[in-house]
């Protein structure tokens, strides 16, 4: 049974406490991919029943509002920004936020105390990020609406216990109270409905909707990772802030670095400045970031959003009517 939800598969209606607090019709949100999610691809995962966010990890504040004006231009269905707690220009963001009256916010990398409170006072629905369930307990008496559990197999950045999701969410789910969201090696509606049964309301995914039409990173950065096989990321830079990258050359030289004990400073040094720009939207495979997750094992085409929205809920629902068929 799936957790809080009522289910119809003859009306192809689902409601549960997630598409209630986000008033989307299908419990699946769109990771806020640095590089890869602006107003395009945010726009048509709302408009196709999901929710679309804005990745605001790799915009200046003025390109933030841009994309938040324009992503209400594109969609009257509602939308939310992707916010990393660690920005340096935080207070710019978050004023942009509140003017342009964005109704959702995704924090990450970040104590959720920080600024759930004024978030919340503007009326703004506030979710936070986390890998384990002693954060998950932190985000609850922060206040924030619902959080989302991020496992071991997701892309980017990443926690350090590289506990899977598989292991996460069922201690997350008996730990607290509000609406979890599960990310992490979710790319297909099986495994959104294995996530779901195991007590997730919702799913969080970011590598499926990498490889959309819509999505912003450069077309090669798209084809390396269709093309990745098992085995072809990694969770990397663990000293610094974990990181799971497709294996490449800048990969190699960070093993390398690594292996020969380099501290954070030689690190930081290695990892310079714009990196995952470099990989994810100006498409240098070789010395560029390549962030993704080990679900790019099993994507093999970029596809309008809106089409894989519509294949993810429908093998949700046939899988709900035949959880054992293959």
């Amino acid at each position: 049974m799936i957790y809080q939800g009522k289910f119809s598969l003859d009306k192809n209606l689902f409601e549960n406490r997630i598409t209630q607090l986000f008033k989307i019709k299908y419990p699946i949100i769109q990771a806020g991919m640095i590089w890869n999610s602006g107003w395009k691809l945010a726009s048509a995962v709302s408009n196709a029943g999901g929710l679309g966010l804005i990745g605001a990890g790799s915009m200046y504040p003025d390109v933030l509002r841009e994309h938040v004006q324009k992503c209400k231009q594109a969609t009257d269905k509602p939308f939310g920004v992707n916010l990393p707690l660690l920005y340096p220009d935080i207070d710019k963001h978050i004023n942009t936020i509140i003017e342009e009256k964005v109704p959702i916010v995704f924090t990450s990398a970040g104590n959720p105390k920080s600024w759930t409170p004024k978030l919340k006072d503007h009326g703004i629905i506030v979710v936070h990020v986390i890998a384990s369930t002693k954060f998950a307990i932190k985000c609850q008496e922060a206040g924030v609406d619902a959080i989302v559990a991020e496992g071991f197999e997701a892309g980017g950045h990443n926690g350090r216990e590289e506990t899977t999701s598989l292991c996460l969410i069922p201690n997350v789910r008996a730990a607290v109270n509000i609406p979890v969201i599960v990310a992490g090696g979710i790319a297909t509606g099986r495994a959104m409905y294995s996530m779901m049964s195991l007590g997730a309301e919702g799913v969080q995914i970011g590598s499926r909707f990498v490889c959309s039409k819509e999505a912003s990173g450069h077309t090669s950065f798209k084809e390396s990772v269709i093309h990745a096989k098992e085995g072809d990321t990694s969770l990397t830079l663990k000293k610094l802030t974990p990181v799971r990258l497709i294996k490449n050359h800048f990969y190699n030289q960070v093993l390398e670095a690594e292996a020969h004990g380099a501290n954070d400073e030689e690190l930081i040094k290695l990892l310079g400045k714009s990196r995952a720009k470099r990989g994810m939207f100006e498409g240098d495979l070789s010395e560029g970031e390549l962030e993704i997750g080990q679900a790019s094992a099993f994507i093999n085409e970029i596809k309008p959003a809106a089409e894989i929205v519509s294949e993810i809920w429908s093998e949700f629902k046939s899988t709900a009517e035949n959880p054992f068929g293959y």
